[in-house]
């Protein structure tokens, strides 16, 4: 198993890390009641998935 030879400085481990960012979801567009949803997923306003009900809302 690979074990570094040195410790990483404090400043290098925050530098490695600060390109860790959270990724903001994608929004879109549904197609009954024009409200925002994520992709691939029931809208949480009207419960189409599809052009298809998939819950009761």
């Amino acid at each position: 198993m690979a074990v570094p030879k040195r410790k990483m400085s404090r400043s290098n481990t925050r530098h490695r890390r600060s390109q860790w960012k959270a990724a903001v979801p994608t929004l879109v567009e549904c197609n009954s009641c024009h409200e925002p949803k994520q992709q691939h997923i029931a809208c949480p306003s009207c419960g189409t998935y599809n052009r298809r009900q998939v819950l009761e809302v």
